[in-house]
């Protein structure tokens, strides 16, 4: 399904650049994401990927460049304005990044008490986004309790628990076989289908992309090299596009 363009994106990146020193590791970067799609990100280890999302997110300045979510330009924002349209995101870390000391209640409910908004039911939020993803029976287990999958399944509830517009997946399958990375790959497509959230996902999973993506941008030589259906890019004759299927 390819986005409707005529409506203005939910996520958007303008010519993005960062630099350290002579390495210039965003030489302006470009990218929108529109309202229930599905959009991949794909580069290579130290292409920028994480650099990226530091600066979506807010937690590193880029030398240049634009950054709206939901029309707002973070840089103009006031820390509690930055704090308040972070709850509109969803994160799910690459290795779950699960408090190890909680358990599985206290870790959704961390979300929750970090939350400027208070008018929810705690219990009834995170019973749901367990339900979710198929694990309320884990509600008190520690995260050394888990296997791969059900961290990766408790992070993308403690993702969800806000019903954010926007969810980020870092390498949503990395670590996993491939029996529960194609079970994580069906839960971000419910996910999506349930709660018409739109998705970017970075990965170096070409299954994964294949799968999930409606959409792809390859980030290369710090730029959007080409973006595309993962059929129009997997049937490129562009050398450096072609090494990302090989």
């Amino acid at each position: 399904m390819k986005p409707n363009t005529n409506i203005s994106p939910i996520l958007k990146i303008v010519n993005l650049k960062k630099s350290f020193g002579t390495n210039h590791v965003l030489n302006g970067f470009n990218l929108e994401l529109y309202k229930g799609e599905n959009l991949v990100l794909m580069g290579k280890s130290g292409s920028g990927k994480s650099v990226m999302i530091k600066c979506l997110v807010g937690l590193m300045q880029p030398d240049e460049g634009l950054i709206e979510i939901m029309g707002k330009d973070i840089s103009t924002l006031s820390q509690n304005d930055l704090n308040s349209l972070r709850t509109e995101l969803g994160f799910l870390f690459q290795g779950s990044a699960l408090y190890d000391s909680m358990t599985v209640r206290e870790n959704l409910e961390f979300p929750l008490r970090k939350s400027t908004e208070k008018n929810f039911d705690t219990e009834e939020l995170v019973l749901q986004a367990l339900d979710n993803v198929g694990l309320i029976d884990a509600i008190d287990l520690m995260p050394d309790e888990l296997s791969g999958g059900m961290k990766r399944r408790v992070a993308l509830a403690r993702a969800i628990i806000l019903k954010p517009k926007i969810i980020i997946y870092d390498e949503p399958t990395t670590g996993l076989d491939p029996i529960t990375a194609k079970e994580i790959i069906q839960l971000i497509r419910a996910i999506q289908h349930k709660q018409g959230t739109s998705s970017l996902i970075i990965t170096h999973d070409v299954d994964c992309a294949r799968v999930i993506s409606e959409r792809m941008i390859l980030l290369i030589d710090g730029v959007n090299y080409i973006e595309g259906t993962f059929k129009e890019l997997v049937s490129s004759k562009d050398e450096k596009v072609q090494a990302f299927f090989k």
